[in-house]
């Protein structure tokens, strides 16, 4: 058994689906605007890898979930990436705006940022 797909809610896919390929890097995995469907992946990794659905927030259940967490503060998802520092760095020069600057603790290094689409993403290097 493996993850085929995941996701994670969005204010507006098509706009999550621009800045997750556009400046984060992801490729599309499969992309239906006239369906409001936008799935990612990986970068480089072919079409059976994981994929993440950049899912509508438009069910008050999603909306719900999707604004609790970010009051909250917690990131929605992590992403692994070989160098927080560089990547930090790279985003922020693209624009993004970052809610922790890279840390580290005895479970690696991390920084937050805001994706523009509702949610807080981690970035994670062990």
């Amino acid at each position: 058994m493996r993850i085929k797909m995941c996701s994670i809610h969005v204010q507006d896919p098509a706009a999550a689906h621009a800045f997750y390929t556009g400046t984060l890097g992801f490729d599309t995995l499969m992309a239906m605007p006239e369906y409001n469907l936008y799935i990612i992946k990986d970068p480089g990794a072919d079409d059976s890898s994981t994929g993440l659905l950049l899912e509508p927030s438009d069910n008050p259940i999603g909306a719900d979930y999707m604004n609790a967490v970010r009051e909250a503060g917690l990131p929605a998802i992590v992403f692994g990436v070989p160098d927080v520092q560089a990547e930090f760095e790279r985003l922020t020069a693209a624009g993004v705006s970052f809610k922790t600057p890279p840390t580290t603790d005895p479970f690696g290094t991390s920084a937050v940022f805001d994706d523009g689409c509702g949610n807080y993403i981690q970035i994670h290097q062990d």
